[in-house]
């Protein structure tokens, strides 16, 4: 499969879950118009859409309908994208541009940031709760909340922010940068395959298991790329300033074990995550793309 293929199919993905995103975003001009217009500005300010590109290469893997998938892939997108407003405010990362674009409380202010991320968080619940299909039951919607909420709260992505808060200008091994990374990162990739995940009806535990173990060793290997791209990326590419993590003195891969280690690991993990996902065949080949891309990825 070519680079190609796999682009023309992202897009693919990209234009039905963008559909869903301005399907439960509110109107710019709609009251109070500075938030709305501050919550779309956030959401569609060309990202990968690397969630909702692995929730629907799992709804093809398991032989859901992608129209049944949309509304997942919404969701998590729209806490990843709450979840970076965040990270940008001079209380946390404090940076300037996102994406090449300067980021929400640069084009806005502070206050608004705050609350646009607040907003989009509780958007994502909503989208679950009200937009998904009949043919997705009431109990794995349940479920679904209940992933959701756990991957984003401070056992899963706000617990990793706070880890790596204090992590900064403190020594850290690698199964402790691992933990959090865990938390920060991977909780919200596996999340992305889980709720695609429980939309098949038919779904067995050993192959949720699978999948998940899939993206749990996705997750990983992902925030490894984004680390050695913070040290050797180009930030005419990448969309944001290159050496960020060492200026701020933050535990990484590349810091701890060295540029080419840190791949080498990357690369090891993948791999891992594809033997796990070797059962499903042929129809799992989108899934493995998406994670050679993982790794291949120059932003």
């Amino acid at each position: 499969m070519s680079r190609n293929d796999l682009a023309a199919h992202r897009l693919r993905y990209t234009e039905r879950v963008e559909k869903a995103l301005d399907t439960v975003l509110p109107e710019a001009g709609t009251h109070p118009a500075q938030l709305h217009e501050a919550m779309r500005y956030a959401v569609f300010n060309g990202g990968k859409r690397i969630r909702p590109t692995l929730a629907y290469a799992t709804g093809e893997a398991l032989g859901v309908e992608l129209e049944h998938v949309d509304y997942a892939a919404a969701a998590v997108e729209l806490i990843h994208c709450y979840s970076l407003v965040h990270d940008d405010l001079p209380a946390m990362d404090d940076d300037d541009i996102r994406r090449g674009k300067p980021t929400c409380h640069r084009a806005f202010d502070e206050a608004t940031a705050i609350l646009v991320g607040d907003a989009l968080q509780a958007l994502a619940f909503r989208t679950i709760a009200s937009h998904m299909p009949a043919a997705v039951p009431a109990d794995a919607r349940l479920e679904m909340v209940a992933l959701l909420s756990l991957a984003a709260g401070s056992r899963g992505m706000a617990g990793g922010q706070m880890i790596d808060l204090q992590a900064v200008g403190r020594p850290m091994d690698v199964a402790q940068l691992e933990d959090m990374h865990i938390h920060k990162t991977g909780a919200l990739i596996r999340a992305s395959v889980l709720l695609a995940a429980l939309c098949d009806p038919g779904l067995t535990s050993q192959t949720r298991g699978r999948l998940d173990h899939f993206a749990k060793c996705l997750g990983l290997a992902f925030q490894i790329q984004d680390d050695v791209l913070d040290v050797d990326g180009d930030q005419a590419v990448t969309g944001k300033a290159s050496g960020a993590d060492a200026r701020l003195n933050k535990p990484t891969y590349p810091a701890l074990l060295g540029v080419s280690e840190a791949r080498r690991f990357a690369r090891q993990l993948v791999e891992d995550a594809l033997e796990s996902i070797a059962p499903l065949g042929k129809s799992g080949h989108w899934l493995k793309a998406v994670a050679d891309y993982v790794i291949a990825r120059d932003h």
